[in-house]
Order: structure tokens, then sequence, then C-alpha cells
């Protein structure tokens, strides 16, 4: 079984569940360590959200929601974060994370929860001065957020802003046909 296809069936299995399924449950099934089932848990979350992990396992949320969700592939230099950053938020995006994929390291995600200027100020500030830089800096500029907002037209209208600053980057072949 490929890694996609025990993926899709992690997230198959924790939609129907009734009650949190333990990692290590999920790799006796599929037959692989917990380790795996861990990232390949980090890697379905990074795009599904409503994936909670609990102390007695992985859940899934099932509250409503009003809100989208829309995944999208940014490039940029590191001091155009801000730029970006405010592109999404002005038009009333939330971004919740921010991912990498490392050729060695696999899937990288972070929780950033910026749905301000003030976040974005905030958050670059804590940025200036720290021996650290944007995420995106070991991917070349190549980066993923997961961006909220009230509509997908709202999404779309931030999509458009993205691609005319610049900053959204073309998916691959392979990442069109796994929707990364």
């Amino acid at each position: 079984m490929s890694t996609d296809e025990r993926r899709k069936r992690i997230l198959s299995l924790l939609g129907s569940a009734d009650e949190p399924i333990a990692a290590k449950e999920l790799a006796s099934r599929f037959k692989v360590s917990r380790q795996v089932i861990v990232q390949d848990l980090a890697v379905i979350r990074a795009s599904h959200p409503d994936i909670i992990s609990t102390n007695r396992g992985y859940v899934k949320n099932r509250q409503e929601s009003t809100s989208c969700m829309r995944e999208f592939k940014l490039r940029h230099k590191p001091e155009q974060a801000a730029d970006e950053l405010n592109t999404i938020v002005d038009l009333g995006g939330h971004v919740k994370n921010i991912s990498v994929s490392h050729r060695v390291y696999g899937r990288i995600s972070v929780e950033l929860d910026i749905s301000s200027r003030q976040d974005v100020l905030e958050f670059t500030k804590a940025l200036d001065g720290a021996a650290s830089t944007v995420l995106s800096t070991v991917t070349g500029g190549y980066h993923y957020h997961l961006i909220e907002a009230s509509s997908e037209k709202r999404l779309d209208m931030i999509e458009e802003a993205l691609d005319k600053a610049g900053f959204l980057a073309p998916l691959t072949p392979w990442e069109k046909e796994n929707g990364v």
C-alpha cells in the first residue's frame, strides 16, 4: 500500500469513527510503526484541521463550521512575508498554518493563527532581531498556507490577489493529482 493510499484510508477511518483511534491501533492495522502513523497524521492534519489529537487518540471534530478552508502554495523572499500575510488578512483570510515539503524531513507544519494586520506585525517583530527566519527559507521560499475564510468566494478573492502580487506558486503535477 502506498503512503498516499494509507493516508486516505486513515482519513476515512477517522471520518467514520465515533471514538478516538490511537496511533498504536492504526499502526497495527496498517502494519507500520507508530512513528509512521504519527508522521502521516501530521501531514493529514496540515490540510484537515478538524482532525484533533487527544490523549486517547485521533478523532475528527464534528462541529459544524460556517467557514471554508483552502491550502495555497506560495513562494516569495523572506522580506516579503509581511506583504503576503497582509494580502491575505486584508481580504478576510485567517492564516491557520505554514507548511513546507522538505525532501529529507518530509512535510513540516507550524500553527500560525494570523488574522489581522496586528497579528502580522507581531509575527514580523518576533522575527526581527531573532536568530531565526521564516520557515520557507529551507525550501527556497516555497511553502503552503492553510487559509480560512467566510466563503469560497472570499478564498477565490484571496487567491486572485496572491497571484496578482506574484506570491502564488504553481502546483506540480504530483501536487495536483494528490490534492496537496
